[in-house]
Parts: structure tokens; C-alpha cells; sequence
């Protein structure tokens, strides 16, 4: 019988670990449980602020995250998506990969997922399924999908080395990394005005919008907690994976990351 992940042995010592959440400290096994709660609180409105605060440019990353996957038409493809509640990934790259694609989109918030059946195409109905379930313990078979993606949510797992190590895991040999991510502006001057439009500007829109700023100050906290793309690149490479690159859009708003398993 194929692995199924495995949660570890540590589990107990790492539940006593501090780690963050947002600027806020917590201890480690916290933090799952405060970031579902933000996603229930925004799961209906969530495309909809993503358009807002990025001024549709979330849009054209994902094209871009499409476009470097080139998943083959014509040919069999399995697609995991991790943390792609509303869909929106996958049937882009269901689209490209044509009728004999298949995508996994898995998140660990139920409200997500049932955004993303809701919103999911008629004609993709029969290549798209939906899979609540964690990214550190992926309720997957090894070596089992073609390509791996995750776009703007591995932030949002507690311990992202173990995230890294399960995308190894269920990806056959010549799988695809791909994660995009919000990283450090390394443009001078935009710094600063991007900084001014995330705490100032994002979570009274979030307010506006869905009723409740608190889950964008911690979303756009987070940003700032992440790994530089070079610590991001070494710790994914320390799962195992080969060829790792980060590739920055927007003055580096955003990385690109891809690593292939070899």
C-alpha cells in the first residue's frame, strides 16, 4: 500500500514551539486553528479582495504560473493544487492541459473548497475534484501527480518544511514545483509605497468588503514573515527537490518559485 504521509513523531514538542502569527507570536499548535478561522471569515469574498488589493495583477501572475507549467495537451496530466480552495488555478491549467487534465485542488478550509465547486466550470465538472486535507499531511499517495502547485498559501502553513517534503513525496519523478508568493519589494521607493498601501490601505478595504479588517492585517503581516526568496530556495531544496529558482514580477512583489523533483 502507497504512503499516506505521515504527521511525525514530534508532533507533542512541536505543539509547545513558538512560532508567528502575523507579528503576533503563538505557539505552534495554534496556528492552524487562527489561520482557518481567517479563511471562514473570507472564503465568499475572497476573489473578489484579491482583485482589489492587487488591482487585478493576481490575474496575470497566475497566467504567468500557467504559462511556465505548460502542461501537455493531449496527453494524461494530474495537477495537485494545495491551498486552491476557490479553483481558480486549476481550471486555468485545466484549460491549457485539454480534456485528458486532471486537478487536485486541496485546502484545509471546507468553506474554500465549497467556493471552488460552486464556481466550477460545467464544461471541467468531470477533471476537476475537490480534497479537504492538510499540506503537511497530504491524504495522497506517493508519486502520484505530474506537477505540484501552490499560490499565495504556503504562508499560511505552520511548519513549511513539512509542506515541502509531502509536495516531494506525492510527485513523480519529473514532477513540477511550482509556488507563487508575495516576498520583499526590491524596488527603491515602491517599498514604501507598497508598505503604506498594505497597512494602511488593505485592511479597511477588507473591513468594507467583508465586514472584518482583521483577517488582511494578518494576511499582509504575514508577507512580511515569509523567507527571503533565498531562504524560501534553500529549504525547498532541502526537501529534496532539483533545479530551484525564484523568479521575481512586479519589482519583486511576488516570486515564481520552481523546483522539479529529479
Amino acid at each position: 500500500m502507497e504512503s499516506q504521509g505521515n504527521p511525525g513523531s514530534t508532533d507533542r514538542t512541536d505543539e509547545a514551539t513558538e512560532t508567528h502569527f502575523g507579528f503576533s507570536s503563538v505557539r505552534l499548535g495554534q496556528k492552524q486553528a487562527l489561520v482557518d478561522d481567517v479563511f471562514h471569515k473570507v472564503a465568499r469574498r475572497y476573489d473578489l479582495m484579491n482583485d482589489l488589493m492587487s488591482f487585478g495583477l493576481h490575474r496575470a501572475w497566475k497566467d504567468a504560473m500557467v504559462s511556465a507549467l505548460r502542461p501537455p495537451k493531449g496527453r494524461p496530466f494530474h495537477l495537485l493544487d494545495v491551498a486552491g480552495g476557490t479553483g481558480d488555478i486549476s481550471f486555468r491549467v485545466m484549460e491549457a492541459a485539454g480534456s485528458r487534465g486532471q486537478a487536485t485542488v486541496l485546502d484545509i478550509n471546507g468553506d474554500m473548497l465549497a467556493v471552488g465547486r460552486d464556481r466550477t466550470p460545467k464544461a471541467l465538472q468531470a477533471q476537476v475534484d475537490f480534497v479537504q486535507g492538510n499540506a503537511e499531511d497530504l491524504p495522497l499517495p506517493d508519486k502520484s501527480f505530474d506537477a505540484y502547485t501552490i499560490a499565495f498559501g504556503i504562508r499560511n502553513v505552520p511548519r513549511i518544511d513539512r509542506a515541502l517534503a509531502e509536495a516531494h513525496r506525492v510527485l513523480k519523478h519529473g514532477g513540477r514545483f511550482l509556488c507563487l508568493e508575495f516576498s520583499a519589494v526590491d524596488v527603491p521607493g515602491l517599498d514604501k509605497i507598497y508598505d503604506l498601501f498594505s497597512f494602511k490601505l488593505i485592511p479597511p478595504m477588507g473591513r468594507l468588503v467583508t465586514g472584518d479588517a482583521e483577517p488582511y492585517q494578518y494576511l499582509v503581516e504575514s508577507i512580511r514573515k515569509f523567507p527571503t526568496p533565498a531562504r524560501f530556495s534553500s529549504m525547498i531544496e532541502a526537501a529534496g527537490f532539483g533545479r530551484v529558482s525564484a523568479r521575481p514580477m512586479s519589482g519583486g512583489i511576488v516570486q515564481l518559485h520552481s523546483a522539479w523533483k529529479l
